[in-house]
């Protein structure tokens, strides 16, 4: 099956890119078409793109595995995900005075926004700007337009990233690998879209997300925004910590895995196989030994997450908890360990119900989480049109067999011109012609 119309994302994580590709319907509900993965251990790291030409040959080998799944269909473009270590979110105010017998119109909302979009922080680039809070007269509002005020305040958060973050992207993407960006979105966002209910984000809740490279914390409160972080610690710090046991990287995230836990147990000295380094044969490591390793790395990276989150100034009212999610939030005993710190419910994330209408395997796994939410964002299509051939235009049947039968006629032989005769008249009239020629002859002789 061919497909003409359809929204295509690559999500550039630290340890995978995931590529997905599928429709919504009228109702904004999505259906997922094709979606692969390719290893980026190689070309990214902590969610920056570092060799660009790696990346590229990366996303080229991702674009054929879809379109090996789209049928005679190409992809023109792609929206790709963004969630490097430079990113966090700034509040930046925009006042306009409308006098005294001003009013809020759409206008001045939108004038408010056009000169937010026009603000440029030094050594940084706008990757997003959220909704705003609005101060009348300075009180707070949450549906200005239509109410008289003499000044009104606008409130962003705008989500700011270092200039090479996006350069690079471009780079690999545009320039290299030859397919078209659609936009460049911001993955904690497009994440928070598809996991949080409209209820948590204005009760307040923390969406912390546990990746290979970084570690990421979004915050909402009201409905909005309030703070948006990334903490350049991951999932592979904890690896790269376990390989000080005697484990090759792939050994050591296979044990993680199978026997990792947040919080080590003393008294637990059970003894775990591990394959031996020459590959020859299996060699056992304590587990209390190798989850003292992982408690270690995972109390620093939670002591970050704490600390931004308690800057935030929310921290005793986010009513709808903590929930987590990524490939490190798989750590046994980590939703107990945060809410015994943070004295809050935790949770693991999950689609909401309503955002995908087929396609169980990818939504139950929180590695296509960023993905969905990054199709969900998606509004241009990104199939590449081709135009269609002309058609020939067919001749009535009549007239086909009539040429065909013209052509098959031989052409009519020239007839040769019977001579008539001549009568008996004739034949006199000729002699008395001759002989009066042969009597004026001789007459002129």
């Amino acid at each position: 099956m061919a497909y003409t119309d359809f929204i295509a994302a690559i999500d550039l994580g630290t340890s995978q890119m995931v590529g997905m590709v599928g429709t919504k319907n009228e109702e904004g509900i999505l259906s997922i078409i094709a979606y692969e993965v390719e290893n980026s251990a190689t070309c990214i790291r902590r969610g920056c793109v570092y060799n660009v030409e790696e990346t590229a040959n990366k996303i080229k080998r991702l674009i054929r595995k879809l379109e090996n799944k789209l049928g005679d269909t190409q992809i023109n473009k792609v929206y790709v995900g963004v969630g490097g270590q430079s990113i966090r979110s700034i509040e930046h105010s925009v006042p306009k005075v409308l006098g005294a017998d001003g009013v809020v119109t759409e206008e001045v909302l939108d004038a408010l926004y056009q000169e937010c979009m026009n603000y440029h922080p030094d050594m940084l680039d706008v990757l997003a700007i959220t909704s705003p809070i609005y101060f009348l007269d300075d009180k707070q509002e949450v549906n200005p337009k239509g109410i008289p005020c003499n000044r009104i305040e606008a409130h962003y958060q705008l989500i700011v990233g270092r200039p090479s973050l996006k350069r690079h992207i471009i780079n690999s993407i545009s320039e290299r690998a030859k397919i078209e960006i659609a936009d460049i979105l911001v993955s904690p966002l497009a994440l928070a879209d598809v996991v949080l209910t409209k209820d948590e984000k204005e009760l307040g809740c923390a969406l912390i997300g546990f990746g290979a490279g970084v570690t990421s914390l979004s915050v909402f409160k009201n409905g909005k925004l309030a703070s948006l972080s990334v903490i350049p610690f991951g999932g592979n710090l904890i690896t790269k910590d376990i390989t000080n046991l005697h484990l090759v990287e792939a050994e050591a995230e296979r044990v993680k895995l199978a026997y990792g836990c947040a919080v080590m147990d003393k008294d637990n000295d059970q003894p775990i196989s591990v394959n031996s380094a020459d590959g020859m044969g299996l060699r056992e490591i304590k587990l209390s030994e190798l989850n003292n390793v992982i408690e270690a790395r995972m109390k620093e990276i939670l002591e970050n997450v704490y600390a931004r989150l308690e800057d935030t100034g929310l921290m005793g009212s986010l009513a709808a908890g903590v929930i987590i999610t990524g490939g490190a939030a798989a750590l046994k005993g980590l939703p107990e360990v945060i809410s015994s710190q943070l004295k809050m419910e935790v949770r693991y994330s999950s689609i909401r119900k309503g955002v995908v209408q087929n396609g169980e395997i990818v939504v139950t796994n929180p590695s296509y989480a960023t993905a969905i939410g990054l199709l969900m964002k998606g509004t241009k299509n990104c199939a590449l049109y081709i135009p269609p051939k002309p058609e020939q235009k067919e001749e009535p049947l009549e007239s086909v067999l009539i040429e065909e039968e013209v052509k098959a006629t031989p052409e009519p032989e020239k007839k040769i011109k019977k001579q008539k005769k001549p009568s008996i008249f004739d034949r006199l009239k000729k002699n008395i012609d001759n002989m009066t020629g042969d009597l004026f002859d001789d007459e002129m002789n």
